[in-house]
Parts: structure tokens; sequence; C-alpha cells
């Protein structure tokens, strides 16, 4: 059998049509294929692989880290190197109120953690979250997930998880005494590249003061250096009580976290006991690639090229099929006019050799969010060849 009929057969699969590109190797924003097929990525593994695939710099401190321990007791009486460095190295860039790191092995358990911690902390049971917002597929983070068609398969899911629309002054409103914490993405993702509208994310922060509820911005997609700047929160103005994130954390490996302040974050140790705890979040492997990675992001000064790459992507994709192109730094989104038409391109493209997709709640529009290093020159290309397809009329 080929790894694609064994795919097929004994790997759970997430739909009825899986692509089943046979990648055999990456480096860099390119990927290959068992078939020697090379491939521009411009989805970086859904905004994982920040510095592309198998940066050196990770894979030297995967290596490293894998010969002198890999999994002992993440969470217990064991201090482990990798994780406590890289905790102390994240709260340092980060305001001084977010200084206690809770490391989780995916995004989802990050928001599993917060919705927890919220409740705890303020003794309420209601969570308010937004419209066509994506923060994990576990039963809890789905309960905030903002669209009823994802969710309806699994209902009964949390009670008291409410939406609103995101950008609506008038529903914050809301949010009111019974409210543990509110949920939101500091850029909506998953609907296509929604920013915060000017004053509306002030005005959400102001609202959870003045009920005491807690305010939580998921930056599992949009953080390190996703939209220009190191955390998207810094471009509006507010500091979240807790921050949620992921996918870029490992460098490549599974790591999730939500952290806090360390008084709010010490309401899980007591009353009960173990108020939360996992397996594998902080594993040091993942906490050594992960903050590899975090090193280079810095120390290679590849934040202060990604507003100038999402320009150039903006001035080069301006077809008119085309109907409007949403960007928040190398978040980009391009929308057509229905699902089909955009699927027919995304087809086209990967058979050209560009790697892309589509959104959750805007499956009219395409992914581009390659690796925050892609070259100049790569970028020049990935556009040539859409702008040829968008020509030919697919």
């Amino acid at each position: 059998m080929t790894n694609r009929q064994i795919f097929l057969q004994h790997v759970g699969q997430t739909s009825q049509a899986p692509l089943c590109l046979d990648i055999v190797r990456a480096a860099g924003s390119r990927m290959w294929d068992a078939d020697g097929k090379e491939y521009l990525d411009l989805i970086a593994g859904i905004s994982v692989c920040n510095l592309g695939h198998c940066h050196p710099r990770v894979t030297a401190a995967v290596r490293e880290q894998a010969e002198k321990y890999m999994h002992l007791m993440v969470y217990g009486e064991l201090v482990q190197s990798p994780q406590v460095l890289y905790a102390q190295k994240l709260t340092k860039h980060l305001p001084d109120t977010l200084d206690s790191v809770f490391f989780t092995a995916s995004g989802s358990e990050a928001t599993e953690g917060a919705m927890k911690l919220a409740k705890r902390h303020t003794g309420r049971s209601k969570i308010i979250s937004f419209n066509n917002s994506y923060h994990g597929s576990t039963q809890g983070a789905l309960s905030a997930m903002g669209s009823e068609y994802w969710k309806q398969a699994f209902r009964p899911l949390l009670p008291q998880v409410i939406q609103c629309d995101y950008n609506h002054f008038g529903q914050l409103e809301e949010i009111d005494g019974d409210t543990a914490c509110v949920i939101a993405e500091t850029v909506q993702a998953e609907a296509g590249i929604v920013k915060p509208q000017d004053g509306w994310l002030v005005a959400l922060a102001e609202r959870c003061r003045e009920q005491g509820a807690l305010l939580v911005l998921d930056e599992i997609q949009c953080g390190f250096g996703r939209t220009g700047t190191l955390w998207a929160f810094q471009q509006y103005g507010v500091v979240p009580d807790i921050l949620l994130l992921g996918k870029a954390l490992g460098g490549g490996m599974p790591l999730g976290a939500f952290v806090a302040s360390r008084s709010l974050m010490g309401k899980l140790t007591h009353d009960p006991v173990l108020g939360h705890i996992n397996t594998f979040g902080g594993h040091p492997v993942c906490c050594a690639a992960g903050m590899a990675s975090f090193d280079a992001l810095i120390e290679e000064d590849v934040l202060s090229e990604v507003s100038e790459k999402s320009e150039l992507f903006g001035s080069l994709l301006n077809h008119p099929s085309i109907l409007k192109l949403s960007r928040c730094g190398l978040l980009i989104a391009l929308h057509f006019d229905n699902y089909d038409h955009n699927k027919k391109i995304i087809d086209q493209l990967i058979e050209r050799g560009l790697f892309t997709d589509w959104f959750l709640f805007a499956s009219h529009a395409m992914r581009v969010a390659p690796p925050l290093n892609i070259s100049e020159e790569d970028i020049r290309y990935a556009c040539k060849i859409i702008n040829e397809v968008l020509d030919s009329g697919q």
C-alpha cells in the first residue's frame, strides 16, 4: 500500500475529500512531495511555522534537548529548564501584569484553561464570545466558537456561553455582573481577517472592568509577529487579563499557553489543589523548540519586515476578480464571490505549486499567511502565479 492509501484507511479523517499530498520534506518556505514536486507554502502550518520549516536554530534546539531528556513529568515537582526559561523569556516581552505562563499542549487546551481560571476567579459561569470566532474544537472551546454550523452536531455544549457580534459597541451591554469572562480574538482570523474598529477593544476592556469580568484575548493565530507587532493587542491600546497563545509558540512543535498575573494564576493551586493539570503541556522538547524560534524571531529582526511584506502582497494582488483584500500584517484574505470559485482557484494554485486554503467562517476567501521570513522574491513569484490563475478565469 502507498502512504496515501494507508492515510485514507488508517488515519482519522477531517473531511471526505482530503488533498492527500504526500509531503516528505520541507525547508524554509518550501515543501516537497513524494514525487519530487515543490510547493511554495503560503499557509505556514496555519501560522505555526512563522520562521518557515526546519529553521536551523529550532532543529538544533530539538536535537540538543532530546539528547538530554524528553518527557519526565510536566506538572508536579520537577523544575525543567526549557519550560522555566521559556516562560521567563515570554514574560519579559509581555506587560508586567502578564507574568505567569501555564503551558498546555495546544491552543484549544489554553482556551479550556482560561475558561476554568475565569470561572474559578469570579465564581461566575457566564462566558461571552463572538460570532465567527475560533478558539479550538474541544467541547469547552467549541462552546465559545462563533458558528452554529460547527457546533450543532455536538450539542449539548456548555450552558451560559453566548455569542455577540464582533465590533458591535451596543452589544457590549451583554457583559454584566454574571459574566466570568469575555473571549475575543484580537484580530479575527477565520472570519477572513477582521480587525477591531477604532476604540472597540478599549470599550470592551472598559466594560469588562466595570462588570468585574476578565478579558481573555486569543492571539493563538495572530500572535508572535503575525500582524506586524509581537502581540496584536499592542496596536489597540489594551492589555488582557488572560492571553491565549499557541501555533507559533512551539516553533513547529505542539505547544499552547494561557498567560495571566501570578496572583490570578495562583487560584488554580487550591480549592481544589491541581485545579488545572495536563500531561504534555510545557514538554521540554517543545519548549526548547519554541524558545529557539522566539529568539530567532527577535534577534533576526523578522518583525521589522512584516508590514513591508504585507504592503507588497497588497500592491501586487489587485486583480479585478479579488472583490476585497483584507490584511493585518502577514495575515491576508483574498475574497472572491463564492466558495466554489475560491476552491477552483485554490486547486489550480496547488497544481501550480502554491499551497494555500480557505477560512472556516469565510469559505469564499483564500488564505495567504506565509512564513514571516518569506523572501521578497518568493512574494513576487507567488503573486505572479496567483494573478496568472485569475487571468485564466479559473
